[in-house]
């Protein structure tokens, strides 16, 4: 991994496509439903907790601690996609 802001701006990607992903389904189909609004939901709070993760002031492997982050981000993106395309 290259830096720190690197990976804020794949966070703010790949959760920023899973959302389209969403909205775009919203408009192709009947409109947001409580599957579909649990599901920004969820990726919302994905965010917000991998945001917190990366600012982490107190770890002590800092290149672990990032990979590890890295790693939840691509497992927290597979679980969206599979739940956006069991819509």
């Amino acid at each position: 991994m290259a830096s720190v802001k690197n990976l804020k701006k794949d966070i703010h990607y790949v959760i920023g496509e899973i959302l389209d992903a969403i909205i775009i389904h919203e408009m192709a189909t009947t409109g947001a439903t409580s599957e579909t609004m649990a599901i920004e939901e969820q990726a919302y709070d994905s965010f917000d907790e991998l945001i917190a993760l990366v600012n982490a002031k107190n770890v002590e492997n800092k290149k672990e601690h990032y990979k590890a982050v890295s790693a939840k981000l691509e497992t927290v993106a597979i679980q969206l996609v599979d739940k956006i395309n069991a819509l």
